[in-house]
């Protein structure tokens, strides 16, 4: 293929319609019209001889080649927004600009709404919030697919930089009416009589819950696992199940109907940090990013 002859506003029609698969929704995407980008549909299923989008009873499915090309793409159009972009002179008041960052519904539940407060005086500045495993995570900083990450504890070369932004602990809950929630504290024994709620894909469970118990041979009865933590408090409130969670968000989602208590054995505290790719070390854009995001945690201590 002659790289002369590409147009690169195809690519970006074609990562519009990759991502929404839908001819009009990704039309309004990018700001083209409905007939544009069906045509441009059209030119990029020659220059890669595959129909890349196909119509079903359920709408638009990509072809096993579409999916080959969802990151390669993501990655390619982001190099290219990097090279045009003059990091110099950005402005968050001026510069339009969409910062990627990886983090878990914990945290967003804690930071995207301050953060977005916080960005008012930069109108033209977006976000993209991804959710990752801890590899992908240092995957995607080693790839530029992410500008910054939220986690902790990742293992990491020295190539990925890192700096801590809140220190948390583990805290019980559980509905207000629980017959154990009378007490101003929860026994180990009590803790450990009761059915538990727990969140599958949280490090902290693992680390700082589960771990711990094990070392002194004991273990928690898991009654219900689910991926996400928002759901945690919903199901707590109808139900005798307790949770374990870190003490920042419990304090966000608390409410009148929940009791929170000290875990009853020892949970050493942690932190969460934020991790960038040294590459950024003097970019003034990534600089101003992790400037807003430590705003953001000071306003917790």
């Amino acid at each position: 293929m002659n790289l002369r002859s590409i147009d690169l506003n195809l690519l970006v029609a074609l990562d519009a319609l990759l991502s929404e698969r839908h001819v009009t929704k990704a039309s309004d995407k990018v700001g083209l019209s409905q007939p544009a980008m069906s045509n441009a549909l059209s030119r990029l299923r020659g220059m890669f001889s595959d129909e890349l989008l196909v119509r079903t009873a359920t709408g638009m499915t990509p072809t096993p080649r579409a999916l080959e090309l969802v990151d390669p793409l993501r990655q390619l159009l982001r190099q290219v927004e990097r090279v045009l972009e003059s990091d110099a002179g950005f402005d968050p008041e001026a510069t339009r600009r969409t910062f990627t960052m990886r983090m878990s519904d914990i945290l967003a539940c804690l930071l995207l709404p301050k953060l977005m407060a916080q960005s008012r005086n930069a109108p033209s500045i977006g976000y993209n919030v991804l959710h990752l495993p801890p590899a992908q995570t240092i995957d995607a900083l080693e790839r530029d697919e992410v500008d910054l990450a939220i986690s902790m504890g990742l293992d990491h070369s020295n190539a990925i930089r890192s700096k801590e932004l809140l220190r948390d602990r583990m805290v019980c809950i559980m509905r207000k009416s629980h017959p154990v929630a009378r007490s101003k504290t929860i026994s180990f024994e009590d803790f450990i009589a009761q059915e538990h709620m727990k969140v599958s894909m949280s490090p902290t469970d693992l680390r700082f819950v589960d771990d711990v118990l094990g070392e002194i041979g004991r273990e928690r009865k898991i009654v219900l696992n689910v991926p996400h933590w928002l759901v945690v408090p919903h199901v707590l409130k109808k139900t005798n199940l307790i949770a374990v969670m870190p003490g920042q968000l419990a304090a966000v989602l608390m409410d009148a109907d929940l009791k929170m208590f000290d875990v009853p054995f020892e949970s050493a505290p942690f932190s969460w940090l934020m991790y960038w790719h040294r590459r950024y070390d003097q970019s003034n854009a990534n600089r101003w990013l992790r400037n807003q995001v430590q705003a953001v945690c000071e306003s917790f201590n």
